[in-house]
């Protein structure tokens, strides 16, 4: 017997519906809380410089405007995911959409930078609620032969959100929209939000894992706390002229891990739902490549803001001329991770993600030797050959990266596993963002007395792709720890299990980008 929208009806009785036409209005609307989130995380980078001149906003208050979100959002995906596993995908979708939308009005009429930095951490939190949501009610929607299709139209949505969002982003600060300046890139969430949130209501159906982990409330708080010990002190130390507190809080930083590894332990004796899998870490493919997305996020966290205000504050040019230039990188990047996982993969492996960070080396040392070059004098057009080809590396690498951190991890634990792999993803662009102090400002404020604003930043830029190289070559190494070769489509498949098996199905789906990698 068919059961109504409301109860709690289990993945296969949904899934197998494929008559009710209310299915597509539901993909639409997942889709486009997806997309909302996507260019949310990609559109904010290019007003950064608009929100500093406007309130005069400190460096570090700059940092916490995007670390703050991705620091909200990594530590409550998987919290986020098992939520809804307990309580409906469909009302904590609607919980999530709600508090997200709620949360860009706050930035949008923030009046300070507290009050915008404050709203940015709630606004994370709440994707955190929301995104998880989306491809487990993909995937409770619709029957299976008709997932592979659905996928591959939330793949290009999820392209269309990476490259959109610079571009929109300079868009509406250059338009300056009823005086509004940067705050239209907050404000234009609410009537999706509050479309998504309405629709969603009516046309999304309520569905539970029949066999939910428990939350580990616990656990969370000691990630959380550990994260907050070691990213505050390296945000502000450099205003604050690097006290000893700072030093001593990031000393104690370890200490607190390994008491979350010790109760994670604990937690699984006890009821075997800790928020880590601590046994997966046993797996040296998975082990090597968390510890890829970890580092590859510290790299993008320090390249993307550095990047930003070299071009609008060093540079001086105005948002839409910022965004434009960014245009070749965002083409490349969607051309290489087609082309990877189609092509490249199924022949070459792990070599290819290894082709990919000397890629990006590659377009890293080409933009320092044009930025040491032509200095306050480089134009667009001098960027767009190191940027395309830092684009092509990235693509090889994001694309298929997922598929092989998954490939040797076992079917019951593949949600888990998924979700730690998004999460780390975040947590490793957090501390690129809090890293920019070091790498980038400190530099800044050393050439300052002695030179303009503009060759300071030339400076501070050529320093941080000094930095952002020696990570890449520090995940080229680890890559080594990657299978050779991969098992095809082993990312959905992971993800179908965890799914179907219903005890850890949306920890695996916090960060969309990663799913159409298969």
């Amino acid at each position: 017997m068919k059961k109504t929208p409301q109860s709690g009806a289990e993945p296969e009785n949904i899934a197998g519906d494929a008559g009710d036409r209310r299915r597509w209005f539901a993909l639409a609307i997942v889709m486009t809380a997806a997309f909302m989130d996507l260019v949310d995380v990609t559109i904010v980078n290019i007003a950064l410089p608009s929100m500093k001149t406007e309130f005069g906003a400190s460096d570090t208050a700059i940092q916490w405007i995007t670390a703050g979100y991705a620091l909200a959002f990594a530590a409550g995906l998987i919290t986020g995911g098992r939520l809804g596993d307990i309580y409906g995908r469909k009302r904590l979708f609607l919980v999530g959409i709600a508090g997200f939308t709620a949360a860009s009005a706050l930035c949008g009429f923030a009046a300070s930078p507290e009050m915008l930095v404050a709203s940015r951490i709630l606004q994370g939190g709440m994707a955190a609620l929301m995104v998880p949501q989306v491809l487990a009610i993909i995937h409770v929607t619709f029957p299976p032969h008709e997932r592979g299709k659905v996928f591959g139209m939330f793949g290009a949505i999820v392209g269309l959100g990476a490259v959109s969002g610079p571009m929109l982003g300079a868009l509406l600060t250059e338009w300056n929209l009823f005086g509004l300046e940067w705050r239209p890139i907050f404000l234009i969430n609410l009537p999706v939000g509050i479309a998504g949130l309405l629709l969603g209501y009516r046309f999304i159906t309520e569905s539970k894992a029949p066999k939910a982990l428990r939350l580990d409330l616990v656990g969370v708080v000691m990630v959380t706390l550990g994260l907050v010990m070691l990213i505050y002190p390296l945000t502000h130390g450099r205003e604050a002229d690097w006290p000893l507190w700072g030093f001593i809080s990031m000393g104690a930083t370890p200490f607190v891990f390994a008491a979350f590894i010790a109760y994670e332990r604990y937690k699984t004796r006890k009821d075997g739902s800790p928020l880590v899998e601590l046994s997966l870490f046993k797996i040296k493919s998975f082990a090597g490549g968390i510890a890829v997305q970890l580092t590859f996020g510290i790299a993008l966290g320090i390249f993307f803001l550095c990047w930003t205000l070299y071009m609008q504050i060093g540079l001086g040019w105005t948002p839409l001329h910022a965004g434009v230039t960014g245009i070749p990188f965002s083409l490349a990047v969607s051309v290489a991770a087609g082309i990877s996982v189609q092509k490249l993969v199924p022949r070459f492996g792990r070599k290819v993600l290894q082709a990919g960070a000397l890629t990006m080396a590659v377009g890293i040392l080409i933009y320092i030797w044009e930025a040491n070059r032509y200095g306050l004098a480089i134009h667009s057009w001098q960027m767009a050959l190191p940027l395309v080809v830092m684009g092509l590396g990235m693509g090889l690498i994001v694309a298929p990266l997922t598929d092989a951190v998954l490939a040797d991890v076992p079917r019951e634990h593949a949600g888990s596993a998924s979700g730690l792999i998004n999460t780390m993803g975040q947590v490793g662009n957090a501390l690129g963002l809090a890293l920019v102090s070091v790498v980038f400002f400190t530099v800044i404020d050393d050439k300052l007395p002695e030179a303009g604003p503009g060759t300071a930043f030339v400076e501070g830029y050529q320093t941080a792709l000094w930095y952002v190289l020696g990570v890449l070559a520090l995940i080229f190494a680890v890559m080594f720890l990657l299978p050779p070769r991969q098992k095809q489509g082993i990312a959905h498949e992971a993800e179908a299990g965890a799914l179907d098996a219903g005890a850890e199905d949306t920890a695996g789906t916090g960060e969309p980008v990663k799913v159409p990698a298969g």
